[in-house]
């Protein structure tokens, strides 16, 4: 065996590939051979060198990282303000039942159930307040409900001051639900902008390189053109032939 097929067979034996001639008759090659046994050593340092690398100093992305993180919190000072509102409600809500159980005034010209079913309502969104205040991401499931008894709350409360059939003690004690809204729909808004893992950034749902959930591609073709609703159909449905 000359030296340029034993380096050849050497060279192989490093990358893990198939030797050109017996393994055998390499290392016989190479057990006389000063040359070729240098040559070998100069590889294996070369293949070494070139495999295991020291690691190349990388910067330090860290406080980068944590300053381009949204708030732990989100809407802190609203969410404050919101249990604050919601405990207000909690009060105000036992102390109109206490005054009821104890026959004081009610400020209802109604039946009692009437009376219990206002004090279970109003103990309810005081419950639901301070839930929202709590987790913020159900704050927006809250606000349709209240913003809709707030607005005809606010009507009735005219029409019954007006009629004489309702105290003014007893509308005042409706106003903490005013700033409770108010508050409610800052929680609301402050989580939906938060951006959260695995969706776009809000301000991509505004440039219309997006999809629409319904399944209409709302991205913007030459001539102002939009491509036309793509209906899902079942693929497990067989249409059978008449």
């Amino acid at each position: 065996m000359d030296c340029q097929s034993c380096r050849e067979a050497l060279s192989a034996r490093l990358d893990g590939e198939a030797e050109p001639v017996p393994a055998a008759e390499t290392d016989a090659h190479l057990a006389q051979c000063a040359a070729c046994t240098r040559w070998q050593a100069s590889a294996q340092a070369l293949t070494r060198t070139i495999r295991v690398r020291p690691a190349e100093p990388e910067p330090d992305l860290v406080d980068a990282v944590l300053a381009a993180a949204p708030p732990r919190h989100t809407a802190l000072v609203p969410r404050l303000g919101l249990a604050a509102v919601a405990i207000v409600q909690l009060w105000l809500s036992l102390a109109q039942l206490l005054a009821g159980a104890t026959g004081g005034d009610t400020g209802h010209g109604t039946s009692t159930h009437l009376f219990n079913e206002g004090i279970a309502w109003n103990l309810a969104l005081a419950v639901g307040l301070l839930v929202a205040a709590v987790s913020e991401h159900r704050a927006a499931g809250l606000l349709p409900t209240l913003g809709g008894f707030v607005a005809v709350l606010v009507a009735f409360s005219v029409n019954d001051l007006l009629d004489g059939t309702a105290t003014t003690a007893r509308v005042v004690s409706h106003l903490p639900l005013l700033p409770g809204l108010v508050l409610l729909y800052l929680v609301a808004r402050a989580h939906r902008r938060r951006p959260t893992p695995g969706t776009p950034a809000e301000q991509g749902h505004d440039r219309g390189d997006r999809h629409d959930r319904d399944g209409v591609d709302a991205t913007p073709r030459p001539g102002g053109n939009r491509r036309q609703r793509r209906h899902l159909r079942p693929s497990a449905h067989h249409r059978r032939a008449a």
